[in-house]
């Protein structure tokens, strides 16, 4: 992004000299081009949080392998230090237009306070279980991040956000409830990311959602999960195609809401299909079930496809998934495995001629306008 930018902002100072554009216009497009960069992360941004989050861990690790060895108040007072220096440093550095270096000693005062509050928590005996410290460990980073308007930090705190969820989902920490809570936490952070400009945040969050309603699965009765979400993911892709622009404004996603809604949309209904698998070989549900997702797909790639090849490629991989599970459950029990081959061959050979029709065809009016 950085050399996109240099290059940009080149172009924008030959324009105003040549006449092509005004001293006003010149302005506003090069305060864009900032704004844009700030929300950005370069590869140096990305290499400067890795080894901030490997300095971070080093310092853990020391202060841990020499934990008996330092004094009870030195061991507060250095945790506390390296949290400190982390926020303020960094903020320091962000003013001084080092916001990479910033945005990573932040990361690191991050993960100094995690490790803080299991040391800490160690050391006093406090009371309390993992998945407690966690929650404690992303509302401390949250609020951090509101307080520097960090986006680094807010996707930082869905992280954690996200290892809880995985860890209780997963029976790890042990459990007699659900995790409800997480819906609780992803609404918080999903409203915070827009005071930290982070969309990369939201859409970490949506497909947080998308495992969470997978992991409910195996708490509640599948259909009562999954026709819901298939419901309401097809209402959001209609409303994404026909309303894109308001409703992009408002989620601030990038334009990016028809491939969630599709990739919900798939999951519901594989979950669906799942389901209904288990029950007999020529089931009508499961049936019905694929019939929906493959016209879902089609649908897809015809209402939205010209504009996201992302969409376009999760619409034929769930294609290719329909083929795998339709054979699985129904044809194996018709056709022996050459039989099959066959047939998957004729069919994989019909996908490629249309995707390549259809990629044609949203080529076709993109090199017109570029022609033109």
């Amino acid at each position: 992004m950085a050399g996109y930018a240099t290059r940009v902002r080149a172009d924008i100072a030959r324009w105003r000299e040549a006449g092509l554009i005004d001293p006003a216009t010149a302005e506003a497009l090069t305060q864009d081009i900032a704004a844009n960069e700030r929300a950005s992360l370069s590869f140096g941004s990305i290499l400067a949080m890795m080894a901030a989050l490997l300095f971070g861990a080093a310092i853990l690790i020391f202060v841990a392998a020499n934990w008996e060895a330092i004094p009870r108040l030195a061991r507060v007072a250095a945790l506390f230090a390296v949290i400190i220096a982390g926020y303020v440093g960094g903020a320091v550095l962000k003013t001084r237009d080092h916001a990479a270096i910033g945005e990573a000693l932040w990361i690191v005062a991050a993960a100094a306070f995690g490790g803080s509050i299991a040391l800490i928590g160690q050391m006093y005996h406090l009371s309390g279980d993992e998945a407690s410290a966690l929650v404690t460990w992303c509302a401390g980073t949250a609020l951090a991040a509101v307080a520097l308007r960090s986006n680094p930090l807010t996707v930082a705190a869905v992280g954690i956000a996200d290892a809880w969820l995985f860890l209780k989902g997963f029976d790890f920490f042990g459990r007699a409830e659900f995790l409800h809570f997480f819906i609780v936490m992803a609404i918080v952070l999903f409203a915070i990311s827009f005071w930290t400009r982070s969309q990369a945040s939201r859409h970490l969050i949506i497909l947080s959602v998308l495992f969470y309603l997978v992991l409910l699965v195996g708490d509640h009765s599948t259909l009562r999960i999954a026709v819901p979400l298939v419901v309401v993911s097809a209402l959001l892709f209609a409303a994404a195609v026909f309303a894109g622009d308001p409703i992009d404004r408002i989620l601030q996603l990038g334009g990016r809401l028809p491939l969630h809604a599709l990739l919900g949309f798939l999951t519901g209904l594989a979950m669906i299909q799942f389901e209904l698998a288990d029950e007999s070989t020529y089931n009508s549900g499961f049936a019905v079930a694929s019939i929906v997702a493959l016209a879902g797909i089609v649908a897809a790639i015809m209402l939205a496809g010209r504009e996201s090849r992302g969409l376009r490629w999760l619409a034929y991989a769930g294609f290719a998934f329909e083929l795998a599970i339709i054979y699985s459950v129904t044809l194996q029990s018709m056709l022996d495995t050459a039989g099959f081959f066959l047939a998957a061959a004729v069919l994989l050979g019909i996908l490629a001629l249309v995707i390549i029709r259809i990629e044609k065809r949203m080529r076709a009016p993109a090199e017109t306008g570029a022609a033109a």
